[in-house]
């Protein structure tokens, strides 16, 4: 019994799922996503992520690293505990999070004075260092990211944000 061979069986992999994908003029069918308030906070995540991994690349610090830091600048003496409370991480996460930044030289954790079980923490003076140089690169990104906004906007912005995630 003969057998043929039909032209996708032929194919690529890479052949197939460009058949599937429109064209670079076609457009895939949103549905109702973009009336989701989900779907655009994601879509802005992304964009806010990507702008401020540019804006402090030779750095290696993400977004919730950088929040950490801040926290730990402008609160010296901070538990990992309330500090993973104040950013709403979980303790094994913070761990790992301070863990990483120690290792990079950019955090102390010292022997609480209140608490023996606990770590108080502080920036090291590489961390301070950082911290003076990231500052003003991240305000710079975040003006970027809502330039297209007029001042009172940018406030209603954040505004609205804020409300967002207290609605949980």
């Amino acid at each position: 019994m003969a057998s043929t061979v039909t032209d996708n069986e032929r194919s690529t992999p890479a052949d197939r799922r460009s058949r599937l994908r429109p064209g670079k003029n076609g457009k895939l069918a949103l549905g109702p996503l973009p009336e989701l308030v989900g779907y655009n906070l994601r879509k802005a995540q992304v964009a806010v992520f990507q702008s401020f991994q540019n804006a402090v690349a030779p750095h290696d610090i993400t977004p919730g690293q950088f929040g950490v830091l801040i926290m730990i600048r402008e609160n010296e003496g901070l538990s990992q505990s309330d500090l993973g409370t104040a950013v709403g991480i979980d303790r094994s996460t913070m761990v790992a999070v301070i863990d990483r930044l120690e290792s990079r030289g950019l955090v102390v954790r010292a022997p609480s004075p209140n608490d023996r079980r606990s770590y108080a923490l502080r920036l090291s003076p590489e961390g301070q260092t950082l911290m003076d140089d990231l500052i003003p690169r991240v305000q710079a990104h975040d003006q970027g990211m809502v330039k297209d906004l007029s001042p009172e906007e940018q406030t209603q912005f954040i505004d609205f944000l804020r409300r967002v995630s207290r609605s949980k």
